[in-house]
């Protein structure tokens, strides 16, 4: 038996108009999931939440009965449970027969697998949300079969096209989706629902994650798909969707450094001098512009200089913390106009996505790029667990504009965004604020990190140049050592 993929294109308008339907419900997420396999997927399918939406049910209802309509069958069963919803739809909508099919026996009652009114002999037709391995239909058929049925054919919402239909055909049923992963990022992206590089890191997972149709529902081996800890910074400048992450990991890789500078100094004379004693070792520069008792509008303009001269980019740790409209012009004016002359800016995610979007209005037309806080090397801090999950997701759809994150450890597989680690000195230990200090091995090689950032252990130096160049050492001997 072959597998059968019908032309989604001969559907036209009523399968872009369900794809767009899907997109906008939130079925379809972009970022980082893993699967049943587990595998870490850039996209996942979660179309549970269609119960919720009628008219959108009906829609997919309809597409699958297009497909199995000429086909012989006495009953359907959807395989459990995101199906069940489907294959009802198209049972009551063209009056056909149903039996539902349980994930385990009950061990009370009748203790049957399969419930419903059928007869042995009965063709059953296979209904499914999302074909990945093909396991899961492979299964239902194996219950259907066992209690007498007959199952030579399944049809499916959506086919990841990753060896699914191969290994069901080689299990003896046909199968027929509706659309497939690429006909579904095409019509996203042709509606300008994801960015070119977000459809294309998923047409390059589908690629790399085939599955064996010999093997029991795990990925070939051949392909896997690697850490981003073990890829260099240059081969991840390649990869990354956000421009100026580009442009930072390729300085890291040209200038061999990870290291990030905190100038925390009162005055800009002093920011500016230490500047240029660390500026060849530096890959960023991270000031905190509103304590400068001297500020000057000329202060960002000679910084720049600086950064030319010596190949870095400016960090003002701002930690942006209100709504959209205000961040906004916090960001573009008041006394110190940090989107002018500052490449990274930083922000919280306690206001939610309008904080990115607020900033990223700014920002973007100038080529900036924004770190979100992830998590913060101070004792009780309450950025962790969920807050951290969320902050993540906030991130990755906003890969445009999002660079990276504050962090204490590696939040993120995406190639474009770079994990910042503060609080870094040659000794592990604690000062009496709560402020918790970790070695640049720990923060690069244990915990994945990319850049260490390195405050009072340089500037507080007798020859900052000589500590900076010291960190610039340790911190790129750690990465040598994650890649080996």
């Amino acid at each position: 038996l072959e597998s059968v993929r019908v032309p989604t294109s001969t559907m036209g308008d009523a399968l872009e108009s369900l794809v767009l339907g899907l997109h906008e419900v939130g079925a379809v997420k972009f970022g980082e999931f893993k699967l049943k396999s587990g595998i870490m997927s850039p996209v996942y399918f979660d179309l549970r939440v269609t119960v919720s939406y009628p008219k959108l049910l009906s829609q997919i209802s309809e597409q699958l009965w297009a497909l199995c309509k000429d086909d012989k069958f006495d009953v359907i069963c959807g395989v459990p449970y995101t199906a069940l919803p489907f294959a009802t739809a198209m049972s009551t909508g063209h009056n056909l027969p149903m039996v539902l099919r349980r994930k385990e026996a009950k061990d009370y009652g009748t203790k049957k697998m399969v419930e419903g009114v059928y007869t042995q002999g009965s063709n059953c037709l296979i209904v499914e949300d999302v074909v990945t391995s093909g396991m899961s239909v492979l299964e239902t058929s194996t219950s259907l079969k066992e209690e007498g049925l007959i199952c030579t054919h399944a049809v499916v919402l959506l086919d990841r096209e990753q060896g699914g239909p191969e290994r069901i055909s080689d299990g003896g049923v046909v199968l027929k989706s509706v659309v497939t992963v690429s006909k579904f990022i095409d019509v996203l992206e042709k509606a300008n629902k994801v960015t070119a590089d977000v459809a294309e890191k998923v047409r390059a997972f589908v690629k790399a994650n085939q599955f064996d149709p010999s093997s029991q529902g795990a990925p070939k081996a051949a392909a896997p798909v690697p850490k981003m800890a073990t890829v260099p910074y240059g081969k991840r400048a390649e990869a990354a969707g956000n421009v100026l992450a580009q442009r930072l990991l390729k300085i890291m890789e040209e200038k061999k450094s990870n290291l990030s500078v905190a100038a925390d100094l009162p005055t800009c004379k002093e920011v500016l001098a230490l500047a240029d004693l660390v500026g060849p070792h530096v890959c960023v520069l991270k000031t905190h512009v509103d304590v400068l008792s001297d500020f000057s509008p000329s202060f960002g303009e000679e910084l720049g200089k600086l950064a030319e001269k010596h190949n870095f980019l400016i960090f003002e740790d701002r930690k942006f913390a209100d709504i959209g409209n205000t961040v906004s012009m916090q960001y573009s004016g008041g006394v110190y106009r940090i989107a002018d002359w500052s490449h990274i800016t930083n922000a919280h995610s306690v206001p939610g996505p309008g904080i990115i979007d607020g900033l990223a209005e700014v920002g973007l037309p100038k080529g900036r790029g924004l770190l979100m806080l992830g998590e913060m090397s101070s004792s009780g801090t309450l950025a962790a667990g969920g807050y951290t999950d969320q902050t993540v997701a906030m991130a990755l759809k906003r890969r445009d504009f999002c660079m990276g994150f504050i962090c204490t450890h590696r939040l993120s597989e995406d190639a474009g965004m770079i994990h910042m680690t503060p609080g870094v000195q040659l000794k592990e230990g604690t000062d009496n604020l709560g402020q918790r200090y970790l070695t640049p091995d720990v923060v690069i090689r244990e915990r994945e990190s990319d850049i260490i950032i390195v405050g009072r252990g340089i500037y507080k130096a007798d020859d900052p140049a000589k500590a900076a160049a010291e960190y610039q050492q340790k911190g790129w001997d750690a990465y040598q050592a994650r890649l080996s």
